[in-house]
C-alpha cells in the first residue's frame, strides 16, 4: 500500500474500501471490518468502537483519506484507523489512479485474440471460438480474473487469458506435435464463464460471487456455454467434447474445483500453464510489497509458503 509515514507510528494514504462490513467483538462491542485497496496491492483494517453515524458514511467502492498505525495480525499486515473520510475534490485524486488496472487496455487483448483466432485453419474451433469471443465481448474486456486470488484486477481477465495463449504458442514451438489450434481454443475459453461467476463492484472489481457462480462456478458454466454454442453453430461433436473437457479439467484435482482430471495432452497442458501463470502473478505480485533481502507474508493459495525477493525485477507482462 502506498501510505506514508507521518510519525508516530502512524501511517495516511489514500485507498478504496474494496469490502466493508460491520463485525461484534467478544467485548460485546461492534467494529468495522475492513479491506483497503489501491495499485501496489490491499490491506485488512479495523476501525474499533466506531459510531453509526460514522459507519453510514463509509461503503464499499469508497475512495477515502486514511490515517492509523500498522500493525502485524497473523502474518500479515493490518492497519487500525484512527481517522477516515471520503476523499474530496480538494485532494486531487481520482478513483481511476487506486483501482489496479491490467497493464494493458482489454480492448487491445481481446483484438489481439481475435486476431489469433481468426487465422485457425480448423473452421470448427474458428467458428466457435469467435462466436463466444464476442457473445462476451463487453463483460470479457473488463472484467478480473480471480475475487481475491490472482489477476484481481480491472481488465485481469483478458491479461490472464492473453498470458496462457502466448504461453501455448511457446510451447507449440518447442512441442510441433500439440494440436495447436485446440490448445490455444481451450486457453481462450477456459475462463469465460467467469463473466457470470463475479459480481462486479462500481470499480471493476470483483465484489462476490453470483448465485450462479455460488451454485455451477465457471468451470461447468464454461462447458455448458461451449455446448449450447457448439449445438448452434453445428461445430464437430467430438471438437466440442474436447473443449468442454478442457474447462472442467483445467483447475486439474477435484479439491480445486476440476469436474475430472485432465484426460489429453491438449488438456493436461492448459492446466500446467493456466497454474504456471496464475503462481507466476502471484509470486511476482506479493514480492512486490517488499524490499529486497525480505520475505513475503504466507501466501495460503501457494502452499502457505512465504517467498523471498531477491532482485528488484516487477510484474512486468510482455504479451505485445
Amino acid at each position: 500500500m502506498n501510505f506514508k509515514d507521518v510519525g508516530n507510528g502512524q501511517v495516511e494514504g489514500f485507498a478504496v474500501i474494496k469490502h466493508c462490513e460491520v463485525k461484534s467483538a467478544k467485548n460485546g462491542s461492534t467494529y468495522l471490518d475492513l479491506t483497503l485497496s489501491d495499485k501496489e496491492g490491499e490491506i485488512f483494517a479495523k476501525i474499533w468502537d466506531y459510531t453509526p453515524s460514522l459507519t453510514n458514511k463509509i461503503e464499499a467502492d469508497m475512495l477515502v483519506k486514511v490515517r492509523g498505525k500498522l500493525q502485524k495480525y497473523r502474518d500479515n499486515d493490518q492497519l487500525i484507523i484512527d481517522r477516515i473520510r471520503e476523499a474530496v475534490d480538494s485532494d486531487n485524486v481520482s478513483l481511476d489512479d487506486y483501482v489496479k488496472s491490467a497493464d494493458y487496455k482489454g480492448e487491445d487483448m481481446f483484438d489481439a485474440i481475435i486476431k489469433i483466432v481468426s487465422e485457425f485453419k480448423d473452421e470448427d474451433l474458428k467458428k466457435l471460438v469467435l462466436y463466444l469471443l464476442e457473445e462476451n465481448r463487453e463483460k470479457l474486456v473488463c472484467f478480473p480474473a480471480a475475487f481475491k486470488l490472482h489477476h484481481a484486477i480491472r481488465g485481469g481477465l483478458m491479461m490472464h487469458t492473453l498470458s496462457i495463449v502466448r504461453l501455448c504458442e511457446g510451447v507449440c514451438g518447442v512441442y510441433p506435435f500439440v494440436n495447436r489450434e485446440l490448445l490455444i481454443s481451450g486457453a481462450v475459453l477456459h475462463d469465460i464463464a467467469k463473466t457470470t461467476e463475479f459480481a462486479i463492484s462500481g470499480t471493476g472489481l470483483a465484489s462476490g460471487y453470483t448465485v450462479e457462480g455460488n451454485l455451477i462456478g465457471h468451470l461447468v458454466k464454461g462447458a455448458m456455454l461451449i455446448s449450447e454454442a457448439a449445438e448452434k453453430l453445428g461445430t464437430d461433436k467430438e471438437k466440442s467434447l474436447l473443449l468442454q473437457h478442457m474447462v472442467i479439467s483445467h483447475h486439474k484435482e477435484p479439491e480445486y474445483g476440476a469436474a475430472v482430471r485432465p484426460l489429453f495432452l491438449e488438456a493436461e497442458l492448459l492446466s500446467q500453464l493456466d497454474m504456471m501463470d496464475a503462481c507466476v502473478y502471484e509470486i511476482m505480485d506479493a514480492t512486490a510489497g517488499i524490499k529486497k533481502g525480505e520475505f513475503t507474508n504466507r501466501l495460503w493459495a501457494l502452499e502457505d509458503r512465504k517467498f523471498y525477493r531477491h532482485n528488484d525485477a516487477l510484474l512486468d507482462v510482455n504479451l505485445f
